[in-house]
């Protein structure tokens, strides 16, 4: 259903605002009052990445007067590929910085408040008390449910959105009035198993995919703060970019919702969310306590000739990239499923590395749990051995 807009228009625009926004001024639907309106309007971007890089630069285009920017984060090489806000001359400069020299360079009408320290319980209210809407371009569940339940306790509308290889979701959470909707615990209550979907950095992100959901969540904030159009309240938005095809599921307010329904259980933010999205299971925690090894002692395993079973629960992609020398390509997938098991060698010591360590602590536990009690796994992964053991092979 079409809303009122979301903030009141400024007084008036300068020569200037009225020459740099000539094609908003003659849209019927948004003409000088919604302009004065974006003008007026404080909106606030988590996160300064592959969402987060478009969105600020299209806010900052269409002239939206304040800008917020959360981010803690620096400029890795690997996020340029999607990250279009910064530049290589950026790589190791914090995010929000960066991200705020470019949103000057695209329009220095528009000002730019930085927050360059990372979102937690102790901080949310106080930094979305500033701002009239609040665009998601967050990529972890802990900081989406934080987001989300921050959010719906001040009564605030924001723009959800998620990409991740060639697919992507887009969604505007306003529980309040006067929307009445659902929120982000109405599609997703619960967060998935540990390990269940893989981050970005895991299993990859289509560049572009980070434009077209960004552009859309760009759209959003606009019709939200300028009350045109039939905004994405109720409805989820999938893009499925191989196909070319979008389309939108209905999602209703969850009247049995722990932070929203009628009946809600849950007023205030969690005591700690990382905990409540459990990154690694239990099962994975038991079973690397005294089963973990760093990569400077596997090389040192290596050297001394102990005979290793060197097991990396990677995907091929990521196998083809880079990988610890002398190890052997088996997807946690396998292991897990216990499809892989039979592969595992009874009289060698069994050593599992991935990425990071998160997964290979997953795929430790499934190892231990099918009698193998000795097995160890790398606490930092493949990426532990690039700094620490040979900083010449690529980090991804």
């Amino acid at each position: 259903m079409p809303l009122p807009p979301l903030v009141q228009p400024a007084e008036a625009l300068s020569v200037d605002e009225i020459r740099r926004y000539s094609r908003h001024l003659i849209i019927p639907d948004v003409a000088t009052a919604g302009q004065k309106r974006l003008k007026n309007a404080r909106v606030l971007c988590v996160g300064a990445g592959g969402l987060g890089s478009p969105a600020m630069m299209y806010l900052a285009a269409a002239g939206v007067g304040t800008l917020g920017i959360v981010d803690f984060d620096t400029v890795d090489e690997s996020n340029l590929q999607r990250q279009v806000i910064h530049g290589q001359s950026d790589v190791g400069r914090s995010k929000a910085e960066s991200a705020a020299a470019s949103i000057r360079e695209i329009n220095p009408l528009v000002q730019v408040v930085i927050h360059n320290t990372a979102l937690d319980r102790d901080n949310v209210f106080e930094i979305f008390r500033g701002y009239d809407l609040i665009v998601d371009g967050t990529d972890n569940f802990a900081t989406r449910y934080l987001v989300n339940d921050a959010a719906v306790l001040l009564g605030k509308p924001y723009v959800w959105g998620s990409i991740y290889r060639f697919d992507g979701q887009a969604s505007v959470f306003w529980a309040g009035e006067p929307a009445n909707g659902p929120c982000y615990r109405c599609l997703y209550p619960e967060p998935p198993p540990p390990g269940m979907v893989p981050s970005c950095a895991e299993g990859g992100v289509l560049g572009v995919l980070c434009a077209s959901i960004g552009s859309i969540q760009v759209t959003e904030a606009i019709k939200l703060l300028t009350g045109v159009g039939e905004p994405l309240v109720g409805r989820l938005m999938v893009y499925d970019a191989l196909e070319m095809s979008y389309r939108t599921i209905t999602v209703r307010k969850d009247p049995q919702c722990v932070l929203c329904g009628p009946n809600a259980t849950q007023t205030e933010l969690l005591a700690d969310y990382e905990d409540f999205c459990g990154a690694v299971s239990e099962e994975a925690v038991s079973a690397t306590l005294g089963a973990t090894i760093t990569a400077t002692e596997l090389k040192e395993w290596q050297d001394a000739g102990k005979d290793l079973f060197l097991v990396d629960v990677r995907e091929p992609a990521e196998y083809e990239i880079v990988r610890i020398p002398n190890s052997v390509l088996i997807p946690k997938g396998e292991v897990v499923s216990g499809e892989a098991l039979a592969r595992l060698p009874q009289d060698r010591q069994i050593v599992l590395y991935c990425k990071s360590g998160v997964r290979s602590a997953e795929a430790l536990a499934a190892v231990k749990a099918a009698g193998f009690r000795d097995a160890v796994h790398v606490q930092g992964g493949v990426l532990g051995w690039v700094r620490l053991v040979d900083p010449s092979l690529p980090a991804y």
